[in-house]
């Protein structure tokens, strides 16, 4: 007997237990012209689309020879929509994922800049401040001005800025630099910087208080001025200047790792200053014997 026929057999007397457990009424107490109620007839028709469905198993089976095997006809569709559900969320699960390292990553990464920027910003105030503090500690006090001869006129000086006076002055002083009168430009510079240092031209005052300085090669006190002018790193057509005047005294008070410390800072604040910017600092550059 093939697996197949047996099968069949098996499921024949299946499908007559299930018969006989529907619970119809004996045929011999029903009458053959007696008409069934609605509950039985419901009950024989489920039957018979049974039967029905069983033939054309146990036909199939005995056609082809394979094992009959019997299942609800829509398991297999139910299946194949589960396993496609549970695909496209375990898809939509491992984007999330990826997203979410790609998200985790950055945030990392955006915290660390964060902490070496700070550190970096501190370090900076440290060496700055430092730096001002070696080379007021190098200022030599300003020596006495030059005897005049006798038949020469005295040295006119800027005149004192006050109140509403402070840009005349300040326009004074400019003028006398510009004129190559550098002790005049000086006097006005550093009268100046005392009464307005604190006003908005204070810190192009110190810078062209420097100037005049380094013109007596007043390094120390020149260094000094430039260090205040470029203090918060001014963004002004003058501040690169400052800072190569800065790095040009450094060398010249014998600090070239200050000098090329400084420079380095001159390309960090002030990276498009200009060729000729670079030239100046390229020349400083070899001179501090910088790395």
């Amino acid at each position: 007997m093939t697996r197949s026929r047996a099968t069949a057999i098996g499921l024949i007397g299946l499908v007559a237990g299930i018969w006989l457990s529907v619970g119809l009424p004996a045929t011999a107490q029903i009458p053959l012209d007696e008409p069934l109620d609605q509950r039985s007839a419901a009950r024989l028709d489920r039957m018979e689309k049974a039967m029905k469905e069983l033939r054309a198993i146990v036909f199939q089976g005995r056609e082809t020879g394979a094992p009959v095997v019997i299942q609800p006809a829509d398991t297999s569709g139910q299946l194949g929509q589960m396993s496609d559900r549970v695909s496209a969320l375990e898809q939509n699960l491992a984007k999330m994922t990826g997203e979410l390292e790609v998200t985790r990553h950055d945030l990392d990464q955006s915290r660390q800049e964060a902490t070496e920027l700070r550190a970096a910003d501190g370090l900076l105030k440290t060496q700055m401040a430092e730096l001002q503090k070696n080379v007021q500690s190098l200022a030599p006090p300003p020596p006495p001005p030059p005897p005049l001869p006798l038949d020469s006129a005295p040295v006119a000086v800027a005149p004192a800025a006050t109140g509403s006076d402070a840009a005349a002055a300040f326009a004074a002083a400019k003028g006398a630099l510009a004129a190559g009168d550098m002790p005049s430009a000086e006097a006005g510079f550093r009268d100046y910087v005392d009464r307005h240092g604190d006003g908005p031209n204070g810190p192009e005052a110190r810078y062209d208080l420097a100037r005049a300085l380094m013109a007596r090669h007043a390094w120390a006190e020149a260094a000094t001025s430039d260090i205040g002018a470029i203090r918060g790193w001014p963004r002004t057509r003058w501040a690169p200047d400052a800072v190569l005047d800065l790095s040009h005294a450094l060398i010249a008070l014998n600090k070239p790792a200050d000098a090329c410390q400084t420079l380095a800072e001159l390309d960090r604040h002030y990276p498009k200053s200009g060729p000729t910017i670079a030239k100046r600092a390229g020349d400083l550059r070899l001179q501090a014997k910088c790395g």
